[in-house]
């Protein structure tokens, strides 16, 4: 191995030196050397690159459990087991949701992964972990070694609330931290990687090393270099309201051209949009703060003005309360002051409102463009399940994407990216893009499985993805879809694929709920109810259940209806039906994509 320039903090005449040094050393004198160059960096703050050295490490054993909903923290935690495997590390990865919680008593350094759901909520796979661990029944681990990386959310109240439960939980049941925990936002790359870095500097610390070797910064996607980082600029093709006429609802079927991205993704994976702010907002946010459009900011290293940062990087549409915290430094407003003071009060303002309702509201504030951008976080790509199967279509990618509409204060509000797709986008436009695979939303691994695929809305689209991979493959089998929407009429998307598939016997089985058909508001759980008998027989034939789209409500009422399902038919008590569900997610038998 030789050093080079362009690797190695090194300039040219030390690399030579040291490439003249380095083959005559022998193993003992490479230990010897190795641990005398690090004794300095335990009582230093070295500054933590992207790309940093990893060294190789003997007779050291980690644990990496992950928890992720749509499948970030499960692809750090293989990415950064892979690592530590190429520099000798003995690594054990699980998911928490197969992880026994009792082995915990044997490991001695932990890495946690884990993200948070919603407003504060564990992922679906970490529920019962984190139950245990928070119980009684939890040991003491005296022994035990952890660091956690919390993914989150800053636009929720209770962001990386689920790696702070775990972090406060492991030092009460006396674990000691190998490096502090580092909490993430929805751009997390950069600081995800800073964390494994103060990790692996650590480990050099506590153990001998063999050897010194260069790792370089691998893209999330594997074999592919664009990413969310370097995103593919895709053509889009097709851009169709799915929606009749008089419908309430705008829902647009968009197909892709990746020709050229080297993508790989199956059904059940999403596309990352990177959206941009609609310019009329940028300007009459400008406007309003009265600060000139050219003015120079900087901002993630990168100088720019004012108005093509607030259009193409940061987000200026959603009010979360670290927001409001930090904008307050800023105001002597009275009424912003009693905004805060209200957990209540600064929830109620927020919902439906953006960044120009604030300078409108609460004006005069104390800052230049610069200060007032710094206080904004980057524009967060926007997910969107994949409609269609590559293996049939291998250069193309199909979303269902709902335009996001209504009215607050006077004011017509749009979604950044539904938004723009629906009014803005043009066939042949680019979207930037990339693939952010999804592995706790996969067909069963048997073709026999039964499936039933639940969802409402927009929450069709991962099931088109399935059926149509099925289809491809000739796959039959038994296949359910519960599908729910406002009206037959104007609001059945899809509707042809799925008599197409019913009739090929691709689709064996399909249930429709519209809510607004009737006097009597029908949803989707009403007809699990309505065909509870048949609905317990397929569970008890190993089938896998699919539930996709609006977390709050709708995946709730049908998880509270499943359960009860399951006690009505199964004749068990709610304690055991609990305990029947936390056994087919354990069994990957109950998957859910949810919003």
């Amino acid at each position: 191995m030789k050093l080079q320039v362009v690797n190695s903090p090194f300039n040219e005449e030390q690399v030579k030196l040291l490439n003249e040094l380095l083959p005559q050393l022998t193993g003992e004198q490479r230990i010897w050397l190795n641990g005398f160059l690090s004794a300095p960096l335990a009582t230093s703050n070295p500054v933590v690159e992207e790309v940093t050295p990893i060294v190789k490490i003997i007779a050291k054993t980690v644990t990496i459990l992950y928890g992720s909903q749509t499948g970030n923290s499960q692809g750090l935690a293989e990415k950064y087991a892979s690592a530590l495997k190429d520099n000798d590390v003995d690594v054990t990865i699980s998911s928490l949701a197969t992880f026994k919680p009792n082995n915990l008593k044997k490991v001695t350094n932990l890495l946690l992964i884990v993200s948070t759901h919603g407003e504060g909520d564990p992922p679906d796979q970490a529920i019962q972990f984190y139950e245990f661990l928070h119980s009684k029944r939890a040991p003491k681990l005296e022994q035990l070694h952890y660091s956690v990386l919390a993914l989150g959310d800053s636009s929720y109240e209770f962001f990386c609330k689920t790696g702070k439960d775990f972090d406060e939980q492991f030092a009460k049941l006396g674990a000691s931290q190998i490096v502090p925990r580092t909490d993430c936002d929805v751009d997390y790359d950069d600081t995800a990687a800073q964390w494994f870095s103060a990790v692996q500097q650590k480990l050099l610390q506590q153990t001998d090393v063999a050897d010194i070797t260069t790792t370089q910064n691998k893209t999330a996607q594997g074999d592919t270099t664009y990413s969310r980082k370097n995103p593919f600029y895709a053509e889009v093709l097709e851009n169709i309201n799915l929606n009749g006429r008089g419908s309430n609802k705008e829902t647009r079927h968009i197909e892709l051209s990746i020709e050229g991205a080297n993508f790989y993704f199956e059904p059940g994976d999403s596309i990352g949009i990177q959206p941009e702010n609609d310019e009329k907002l940028v300007d009459a946010l400008i406007t309003a703060l009265q600060f000139d459009p050219q003015t120079v900011v900087n901002v993630f290293e990168e100088t720019q003005p004012l108005k093509d940062v607030l259009q193409k990087k940061l987000e200026i549409t959603v009010l979360s309360k670290p927001l409001l915290q930090k904008i307050g430094a800023y105001t002597v407003h009275q009424e912003f002051t009693k905004l805060l003071d209200d957990s209540n009060s600064w929830r109620d303002y927020a919902k439906g409102r953006d960044l120009l309702d604030v300078v409108e509201d609460f004006a005069p504030f104390i800052w230049d463009a610069q200060k007032f951008v710094d206080l904004l976080r980057k524009i967060p790509a926007r997910l969107y399940s994949i409609a269609s199967s590559q293996k049939a279509n291998s250069e193309e990618v199909h979303l269902t994407i709902g335009k996001v509409s209504y009215e607050t204060k006077g004011r017509q509000r749009l979604g950044v990216c539904s938004g723009s797709v629906a009014e803005r986008i043009q066939i042949g436009d680019t979207l930037p893009v990339y693939i952010q695979k999804n592995p706790n939303f996969r067909l069963p691994e048997h073709e026999d499985t039964p499936i039933i695929m639940i969802g409402a809305g927009t929450g069709v689209a991962p099931y088109r993805a399935f059926l149509e991979e099925r289809e491809e493959l000739g796959i039959g089998g038994k296949a359910w879809l519960i599908f729910g929407d406002q009206h037959f009429v104007t609001d059945f998307l899809y509707q042809t694929d799925w008599q197409r598939w019913l009739s090929s016997g691709t689709l064996s089985q399909l249930h429709v709920a519209f809510s607004r058909d009737t006097d009597r508001k029908i949803y989707v759980q009403h007809k699990i109810e309505e065909n509870a008998v048949a609905f317990y027989e397929w569970l008890e034939q190993g089938a896998v259940i699919y539930i996709c789209g609006d977390k709050e409500s709708m995946a709730a009422d049908v998880d509270a209806t499943i359960r009860r399902v399951i006690e009505q038919q199964g004749q068990k008590t709610p304690e055991e039906a609990k305990a029947f569900v936390n056994e087919l997610k354990q069994q990957k038998r109950y998957q859910r994509d949810v919003y």
